[in-house]
């Protein structure tokens, strides 16, 4: 059934054609060919004739149904003049099932009325000719069977294909109200989670922002120690640069066309220097040993690579504050690894609960950047050192690429 439906129209037509041709040899020259008794003294040439003509005919029953039925009547008159045979009348009922079935619901409507009214007039003509009711019961039988059949016939199918079709239309408009309101919804949460990261988070980095600046001012009359004068300003640097990054977030979330912001692009191991000059004003030693030497990388890795060493860099601060930090970024052919390392610091690191969600947020954060693009991420001591290090490929992740498991390190981080 499969193969059926997916062949052409015109193979349709022609494989039916065919095996009516073929059906009706059979009939003739089994001689079980005549209707009602007669006919059998015309050349079986002709019957062939008659039969290949109304084959040829048949080529159209799908692409021209209606003309297919009109230019039948010719073959089908010159049979019923001949004496009325059996393959004959059945390749014309298939004329009539295709017309009621492939044409339009006019086409369909007239046919159907025009073969009732055509074999009514027939068969009266049958019983006023004759005058035997057999004959009209004969006319009657036949006129069902070749002409009502199939018209009861098509109608059934035209009927099941409206209806199918029908409800696959109410599925597709249902589908598409479906998802007008997932984006509806998504649009909501969106809009929320901007309205709480702007009342919330963007108003605590203002204060910060605002604070450090006064702080600053003040130090700076004062001629305060230039050392706490520079931990301010990284402070006061840092948190507006976080407030920006928040208003483009919070300007994304906002946005229902989900098209990604044209005015400021996201961060990249091109603002490396500024995030190191910012730790080293902070007090922290940062050597960074960088081998890209200007190579073109994927978007996705390299905004993937700075959030990873933003982060390494920032739990360096936290954990192991005055401790040396050592960046290190590599590109090969394959992939980008990056490293972060920094001097351990057990009684730091092992202040906070094992089991507290925010001591694994931050190395939670950095392994699922890498395996969202089918890297690999490891963090954890080596020697007396803490080391994080990414390995991201800078092809398009494989299908099936996971989150990696969590390291040793990291579990007891």
């Amino acid at each position: 059934m499969k193969q059926w439906h997916a062949l052409s129209a015109t193979a349709q037509d022609a494989l039916v054609a065919a095996f009516a041709f073929a059906f009706g040899a059979f009939l003739y020259l089994s001689g079980l060919y005549p209707m009602a008794g007669g006919g059998t003294d015309t050349s079986l040439g002709v019957r062939f004739g008659v039969l290949a003509l109304l084959c040829a005919v048949a080529l159209l029953r799908r692409r021209a149904p209606l003309a297919a039925l009109l230019a039948g009547l010719v073959p089908l008159g010159i049979d019923l003049a001949l004496g009325a045979t059996v393959p004959v009348w059945l390749l014309y009922s298939d004329l009539i099932y295709a017309a009621v079935l492939y044409g339009t619901r006019a086409v369909s409507r007239w046919v159907a009325i025009g073969c009732a009214a055509l074999t009514t007039v027939i068969t009266v003509a049958v019983f006023v000719t004759t005058g035997d009711w057999r004959a009209l019961v004969l006319a009657v039988a036949a006129a069902a069977a070749f002409v009502g059949t199939p018209i009861w016939w098509g109608l059934s199918v035209r009927t099941h294909k409206e209806i199918a079709a029908a409800e696959r239309a109410r599925v597709q408009a249902m589908a598409l109200v479906a998802e007008l309101d997932r984006r509806a919804a998504i649009a909501d949460e969106r809009k929320t989670m901007a309205r709480d990261l702007h009342d919330v988070i963007a108003g605590h980095l203002s204060a910060i922002a605002i604070q450090s600046e006064a702080a600053l001012g003040e130090l700076t009359r004062r001629d305060s120690d230039p050392a706490m004068a520079g931990i301010l300003g990284s402070i006061r640097a840092n948190s507006v640069n976080a407030l920006q990054e928040m208003r483009i977030m919070i300007g994304l979330l906002r946005r229902d066309d989900g098209a990604e912001d044209e005015t400021v692009a996201p961060r990249t191991l091109a603002q490396l220097p500024i995030l190191v000059d910012a730790a080293r004003s902070a007090g922290t030693s940062v050597r960074v040993a960088d081998s890209l030497d200007g190579t073109p990388l994927p978007s996705a890795v390299d905004q993937a690579a700075y959030r990873i060493i933003q982060e390494a860099l920032t739990n360096a601060m936290k954990h192991a504050p005055g401790q040396r930090v050592d960046i290190a970024v590599r590109a090969d052919p394959a992939a980008l690894d990056v490293t972060v390392r920094n001097a351990a610091r057990a009684a730091v690191v092992s202040s906070e609960p094992a089991n507290s969600a925010a001591a694994h947020r931050g190395l939670m954060n950095m392994r699922e950047r890498a395996a969202a693009l089918g890297g690999s991420f490891t963090a954890g001591p080596e020697a007396a050192d803490w080391t994080v290090r990414a390995r991201l490929p800078l092809g398009m992740p494989e299908q099936g690429a996971g989150m990696p498991e969590p390291s040793v390190g990291e579990a007891q981080a």
